[in-house]
């Protein structure tokens, strides 16, 4: 599933691909993708001007020069397998399209998702700030800070990697991220957050921060379905530590990667490192 850095590398080729395009048509082909009614969706962006592209935890959010009421922004979940992809005037579309978009410039803009567990929604300004003032803090924002951090995790008894993934404290860090954060980190992904000590939340605070922007810079992770804006692979699949390493030695002391599961979600970590 796309977590920050793969949702944030999409985001930076479109802001730089369709920012200021206008929406010639849109053809709605499969209709579950949509939280609205299909035939609205297609005539509320028909000759609409993409204004701005941003992410909010793993949203893509278009703010839409709107030509319908409550038609103000274009917010995409990808799910598991959604892709949003650029295509030229000659180039030939991929399998399994959900939603196009036909620009003015003869471009194509495609959502694709194979497993159909995406969803694009078209929302007020309104209606999206109060969505995302709902959601937790931005680990690459100047506001998580490690005092934020540490006064976020207290008195919770959540294990701090299942803490890590409710997008109501901090969003956006995903299932591998947290895993990889937690071993550079040096913290059991077992251990309650409100018992890690003011030093760990502080070094997780790091950690989390730079596998983020180090994954971000190799334009994501591409376990299988993952591609950006362009239908590439991201890179960062062969710098993951302990993520899917199960029974591989760690590379810091040799012992062999285990893996739980913690609210249905598989865990990778060194048990010698990360007592």
């Amino acid at each position: 599933m796309p977590e920050l850095p793969e949702v944030e590398t999409i985001v930076r080729d479109l802001r730089r691909l369709v920012t200021g395009a206008q929406v010639r048509t849109v053809v709605v082909v499969r209709g579950d993708l949509i939280d609205s009614d299909p035939a609205w969706f297609e005539q509320s962006l028909a000759g609409a001007r993409i204004e701005q592209v941003t992410r909010r935890a793993k949203n893509i959010v278009m703010k839409i020069g709107a030509v319908a009421p409550g038609a103000e922004r274009l917010v995409i979940n990808l799910g598991m397998t959604g892709r949003v992809l650029v295509l030229g005037v000659d180039a030939a579309e991929p399998s399994h399209p959900g939603v196009r978009f036909q620009l003015e410039d003869g471009r194509r803009l495609l959502y694709q998702d194979v497993r159909r567990f995406g969803r694009l929604q078209l929302l007020s300004g309104e209606a999206w700030a109060s969505r995302s003032a709902a959601l937790g803090l931005e680990p690459l924002s100047d506001e998580f800070t490690p005092e934020a951090l540490h006064g976020l995790t207290r008195r919770s008894r959540v294990a701090i990697k299942t803490w890590l993934m409710d997008q109501r404290r901090v969003v956006g860090v995903g299932n591998i991220y947290a895993s990889e954060a937690l071993f550079r980190a040096g913290v059991s992904p077992r251990k309650a957050a409100g018992r890690l000590l003011r030093r760990e939340t502080t070094r997780l605070h790091e950690t989390i921060r730079a596998v983020l922007d180090e994954a971000i810079e190799f334009r994501g992770t591409t376990l299988l379905d993952y591609r950006d804006a362009a239908g590439e692979r991201g890179g960062f699949a062969l710098r993951l530590e302990v993520y899917d390493r199960a029974g591989k030695p760690c590379p810091a002391c040799g012992t062999a990667i285990r893996r739980i599961v913690q609210g249905a979600r598989s865990t990778f970590f060194c048990p010698t490192c990360q007592r």
